[in-house]
């Protein structure tokens, strides 16, 4: 006889199950004889450990796909890592300063060779935590995206966009990272409110007529300056255009120009142009030909421009230079003030706009393409309004980094001659360009340069586009739109059907978790305490798709309860079981009593609505309807109800009563095994099955001779006889044990229902008596319990308060009215009628006639009561 251990013991039960699989080589893809369905990881960065996030989106990837490969799909779960620029760069930074040493002192090759140790280790942590998170990723297919075959992928994609014409490089103002030292896109700064302040200078003028006075948030910047400027409609400024103005403290002059930019409302009417640490001063600038000098170097310090404050960071300058400029009276004023100021993503530090010369991608046409042919459907819907309010506001990418760990820019340079290719150029004297591609750059090639694009691979025939994309809300304009529109260009579809965005986790209080407050949660300490299958199935059951996730402790524990509850179950079952084998599983619906039809038509139900939910990838709602069947009704009522026909003497009806247990109990393990991989492939190993593994087993069909609407409402009624009578011994303190007199009263064939099913009434409710009666003479000692289709009577004698009879059926009354009201609610409403299945449209309009029978009778026996 197979039994499970006493105790559900997570440790145990997680270990060995993921190297079972991977021997087994369960998660690989390739049988053509099925039809493909695809889902790439979003390649997490090699720079770190697994988090909350990384453990959410992977789990619900791991839910599609595990099912889909049950439901007989050749499934590909496509597995890799980002090489993350700016990021491991910065982290492999800071490993040599700690050992003494720089990426400068050490060279290019040789930084390199450091930078691809680190990646081999920490892709060798990140594959730790797929197993331990119990992802089904195919690791035959597993791609990096520096490799080989990505940087073809890469290099062809540069080149085709430089000979549309796509790809320029050009000077713009571009946002710098002075710790990094690179450039960086829009969407890689954040914007904070940070305390500042406008400062007020005076720019005496040339001739000693008087002077300019401006206004800036940024001092520092004032030795880039190349004019000061006007509206030309601005009367408090005649006469002073053409004339010229010395930069505070320096005796640099500057040209008074006009133009219709200025705000003459905003400051003081007159402002600064700095051309090269402005993006609006570097338009100005083009349209009235001014210099753009620097004032400040790579690292954030300032330049020989800067005078005495050369060499200064631009914040010590800053203090410097207004604290010199006061003493001089050439600063008048400082007004604080809460502004927003663009941080590095990656290092923190406040972004710098600067000049520079850079490789940028020509969005407009891109981002056209991919607004009017993607057919990405996002679910939820309103997430395309985010994608395509993104792709028509969307500026030209920055692409170049200042790095060296990346995709180095196919381009070669001799003298003024620019040369773009995949090998460098015939003859002497070219000189690759240092700068690597952003990381976004490779990463949007993902869904198509995994399966081997450029060339036409069989993988990228089969497999592509790829099926259901899963990822956060926060990189829908860092990676998902860039999929998309790369995928049009280069490929002519899009790069997969479906786009499911989840949330971002949250702690109990709502506050993002990060490292500053303290309150992030390690994955791994959830997996030790209560096992990877709890965390997993909280994560994914505990939001809707696009909402926020509260990571609640207490909720963590429920998702354990359940599991626990799931043990005890198939510990029972297994108990009574004994030598049962699956050929010993026989189930004759022409056979059955009510209690088999019933638990067998609830798990048709089951089996439909968790379809219907999986397929909206509502896994919240496809969760609650198998807990709600393996919980409270298998468990709860079944698994009771089979304990009198187990110790029945007829064989067959044993036979019959354990056929369904094996089965039922089956069938709940595959509904959840995507949820909870682990504790459902034990479990599955220890009841009756057919497959090796339950990874590879059927997916549960609703049958539909399991259908049976009329079992369950008989069952239904009955089970609300049992709980209203339960609540009534609760209420008026009779204990369970103690046997009461029960009248039903029904028509004839309610009560040949009742008659049929009395073993199971009186095993749940313990009657001294059961009387089934058409009519019944009304005694005002007794409590009366209305439902549809029998009202039950019960004689209490003295233990009968009628006022406290009155108050509970007033109680009902409320209780009726409410949900007559939400039923016609619902009824009313066309969202539910036109998207509700038509079984819970057909459910609702049920209920709402029998709840108001139910009110109409308690109103009369309320009346009985108060005459």
């Amino acid at each position: 006889m197979k039994e499970l251990p006493k105790k559900y013991d997570h440790h145990l039960v997680e270990e060995g199950k993921y190297d079972f699989w991977l021997k087994g080589r369960y998660f690989k893809s390739g049988d053509k004889t099925k039809t493909p369905y695809t889902i790439v990881i979003p390649p997490p960065n090699v720079t770190g450990k697994l988090h909350l996030g990384h453990a959410w989106d992977n789990t619900l990837q791991d839910i599609i796909i595990r099912r889909k490969r049950m439901q007989g799909f050749d499934a590909l779960y496509l597995p890799g890592m980002d090489h993350a620029g700016i990021a491991t760069q910065a982290k492999v930074d800071a490993k040599l300063r700690d050992q003494g040493t720089s990426r400068y002192e050490l060279g290019r090759e040789k930084f390199l060779e450091v930078a691809w140790d680190w990646k081999h280790e920490y892709a060798g942590h990140i594959r730790e935590q797929w197993e331990a998170l119990g992802v089904s990723v195919d690791y035959d297919k597993e791609r990096f995206t520096l490799d080989h075959g990505l940087y073809e992928a890469v290099t062809e994609v540069f080149i085709r966009l430089y000979e549309k014409g796509l790809i320029y490089r050009g000077e713009r103002i571009i946002n710098w990272d002075v710790e990094a030292k690179t450039a960086l896109s829009n969407i890689e700064v954040e914007h904070k409110e940070i305390e500042g302040a406008f400062y007020f200078f005076k720019y005496m003028l040339e001739d000693g007529s008087g002077f300019m006075e401006i206004a800036t948030t940024r001092p520092e910047t004032m030795y880039g300056d190349t004019a000061l400027m006007v509206h030309p409609d601005d009367e408090r400024f005649r006469g002073y255009v053409g004339k010229k103005a010395y930069i505070p403290g320096t005796d640099r002059l500057i040209p008074i120009i006009e133009d219709d930019y200025v705000d003459m409302e905003f400051g003081t009417g007159c402002v600064k142009v700095t051309p090269a640490h402005d993006p609006n001063d570097f338009e100005v600038g083009r349209r009235h030909d001014l210099d753009s000098p620097l004032c400040m170097n790579e690292d954030g310090t300032m330049n020989e421009l800067a005078h005495k404050y050369e060499g200064m960071d631009r914040f010590e300058c800053r203090k410097a230079c207004v604290k010199d400029l006061q003493e001089s009276g050439l600063c008048t004023k400082i007004e604080k003030l809460v502004h927003n100021v663009g941080h590095s993503e990656r290092t923190g530090v406040i972004v710098e706009p600067r000049l520079s010369k850079q490789w940028f991608v020509h969005m407009e046409p891109l981002s056209k393409q991919a607004t009017e042919l993607s057919t990405v459907e996002f679910v939820p819907k309103r997430f395309e309004k985010t994608f395509l309010r993104w792709m028509d506001g969307t500026f030209d990418w920055c692409i170049s980094r200042q790095l060296w760990w990346g995709h180095r820019i196919p381009a070669w340079y001799r003298g003024e001659e620019v040369y773009v290719g995949k090998e460098a150029p015939q003859g002497d004297g070219w000189v690759q360009d240092e700068d690597v591609l952003d990381t976004w750059f490779s990463s949007a090639l993902w869904p198509f340069s995994t399966l081997g694009w450029p060339h036409q691979t069989d993988d990228l025939k089969r497999y592509y586009p790829t099926d259901t994309m899963v990822t956060g809300y926060d990189i829908i304009f860092f990676w998902v739109a860039r999929m998309i529109f790369q995928a049009l260009e280069f490929t002519g579809e899009s790069p997969f059907k479906q786009c499911l965005i989840h949330g971002l986790i949250r702690d109990s209080e709502g506050r993002k978790m990060s490292k500053s407050l303290g309150n992030g949660v390690d994955p791994m300490d959830i997996k030790s305490q209560y096992g990877m299958d709890t965390l997993r199935y909280f994560l994914t059951t505990n939001s809707a798709p696009g909402m926020d996730l509260r990571f609640e402790i207490e909720k963590v524990e429920s998702s354990w309860n359940f599991i626990n509850k799931l043990w005890n179950i198939s510990r029972f079952i297994l108990m009574n079981l004994g030598e049962f084998t699956i050929d010993d599983v026989e189930i004759d619906t022409d056979e059955l009593p009510l209690s088999d039809q019933w638990i067998l038509a609830k798990l048709h139900q089951t089996i439909t609505e968790m379809d219907y939910n999986y397929e909206k990838f509502e896994f919240g709602e496809a969760a609650k309807s198998v807990h709600q069947f393996s919980w409270e009704e298998f468990a709860a009522w079944y698994v009771e109800i089979s304990k009198i026909a187990l110790n029945s003497e007829n064989e067959s009806t044993v036979k019959r009563t354990k056929s369904i247990l094996s089965y039922v109990l089956l069938d709940i393990m595959k509904l959840l095994h995507p949820f909870m991989p682990f504790v459902t492939e034990a479990i599955y190993q220890q009841i009756p099955h057919v497959e090796e593994s339950i990874m590879i087993s059927n997916w549960p069909e609703a049958i539909d001779e399991f259908k049976n609407p009329q079992a369950i409402k008989d069952f239904e009624l009955i089970q609300d006889i049992i709980k209203a009578i339960r609540n009534v011994r609760a209420e008026y303190n009779v204990a369970p044990s103690k046997p009461i007199h029960v009248v039903l009263k029904c028509n004839a064939e309610t009560q040949a229902l009742f008659r049929e099913n009395e073993e199971i009434i009186h095993k749940f409710i313990n009657p001294e008596g059961l009387e089934l009666v058409a009519e019944y003479r009304i005694d005002t000692e007794l409590v009366s319990i209305i439902l549809p289709d029998v009202e039950i009577l019960l004689p209490l004698g003295d233990l009968v308060d009628i006022d406290q009879e009155i108050t509970r059926l007033e109680q009902e009354l409320k209780r009726l009215t409410g949900e007559i009201k939400r039923c016609q609610g619902m009824l009313s409403n066309p969202n539910f009628l036109n998207k509700a299945p038509e079984q819970k449209v057909a459910q609702e309009r049920e209920k709402l006639v029998n709840y108001q029978e139910q009110f109409e009778a308690t109103k009369s026996r309320l009346a009985e009561l108060k005459q």
